[in-house]
C-alpha cells in the first residue's frame, strides 16, 4: 500500500487532540497524519469571536491544505466535521482524493447543523450562553461526554478536561456549495456508530459512497472508544487508490 495524507477533522467542542488515539495507528502504517483544530476550540478557544462560523471553519481546514501543499488527501470528518469537510471539498476539490464521513453530518447545500440534526441541536441550543460577546454551547460536562457516547469513568474524566465551548454561529450557519459537480465526484466514504443506523439514510449513502456504509457498534466518540476498529476501515479507505 502506498502512503497516504490524511487529514482529520473534529467536530463539535473538540480540538485536534481528540485523534491521539487513532492518528498514530494510522502512522505507524506509513501514512501522513494532520489533525488541525478549528478556531476557536480546542488550543485554539482563547481565538474564538463573535464572528466564528462555519466558514470559519472551512477557511481553516483549506489553509492546511494550501499551506502544507498537500494533495490527494484522504479528508476525515467527525461529527460536526462533516460539515466542514463537505465545504472543505467543495472548494479545494483539486486538493481531495476522498471524503470519509466518521459519524458525521452529511448536508447538502443550503443545510446547516441546526437543521440536519435538529433535536440534538436545539437541546444544546436550550443551554447557550453568551461569554465575551459570543454565544456558546456545549459546555463540557458529564452529561456531554455521555451524549458522545463516552461511558468508561476515565475515558470521561479525560473528555471532559479537554472539551471547550462551542460557537453557536458554526452550527447555525447554513452551507454554502458553489462546485457541486466536482465536489459530488469525489469518492466518499460513511463510517457510522450501529446506534446512528436508524437515523440515516442508508441507500442514499450507500449509493453515495459505492457500498462503502460501514458500521461499528461503539458510540458516537468512535475515534476514541474505537480507534484501532476506525484505522482499520481507513487503511481500507487508502488501499482504494
Amino acid at each position: 500500500m502506498s502512503a497516504r495524507t490524511f487529514v482529520l477533522v473534529h467536530g463539535g467542542g473538540h480540538g485536534g487532540w481528540c485523534y491521539q488515539r487513532l492518528a498514530p495507528l494510522l502512522r505507524k502504517e506509513g501514512h501522513e497524519v494532520y489533525t488541525p483544530t478549528l478556531t476557536g476550540l480546542g488550543e485554539r478557544a482563547h481565538l474564538v469571536r463573535p464572528d466564528t462560523d462555519l466558514d470559519t471553519h472551512i477557511t481553516d481546514v483549506v489553509a492546511v491544505l494550501k499551506y502544507e501543499a498537500l494533495k490527494d488527501v484522504i479528508l476525515v470528518g467527525h461529527s460536526y466535521g462533516g460539515m466542514v469537510i463537505t465545504g472543505v471539498a467543495d472548494r479545494a476539490a483539486d486538493r481531495v482524493g476522498h471524503i470519509v464521513y466518521l459519524d458525521a453530518a452529511n448536508p447538502v447545500n443550503g443545510e446547516s447543523l441546526a437543521t440536519h440534526a435538529k433535536a440534538i441541536m436545539d437541546a444544546q441550543h436550550a443551554g447557550a450562553r453568551i461569554v465575551n460577546g459570543v454565544e456558546l454551547v456545549m459546555f463540557p460536562s458529564v452529561e456531554v461526554a455521555h451524549m458522545l457516547g463516552i461511558t468508561n469513568p476515565a475515558d470521561v474524566a479525560w473528555l471532559v478536561e479537554r472539551l471547550t465551548p462551542h460557537p453557536w454561529k458554526s452550527f447555525a450557519q447554513p452551507l454554502r456549495l458553489t462546485n457541486e459537480a466536482a465536489l459530488w465526484k469525489i469518492p466518499q466514504t460513511h463510517i457510522v456508530c450501529t446506534a446512528t443506523l436508524a437515523t440515516r439514510d442508508r441507500a442514499r449513502l450507500e449509493k453515495l459512497s459505492q457500498g462503502r456504509f460501514w458500521d461499528i457498534n461503539t458510540g458516537h466518540n468512535l475515534m476514541i472508544t474505537e480507534p484501532r476498529k476506525v484505522a482499520d476501515l481507513l487503511l481500507r479507505v487508502a488501499a482504494l487508490a
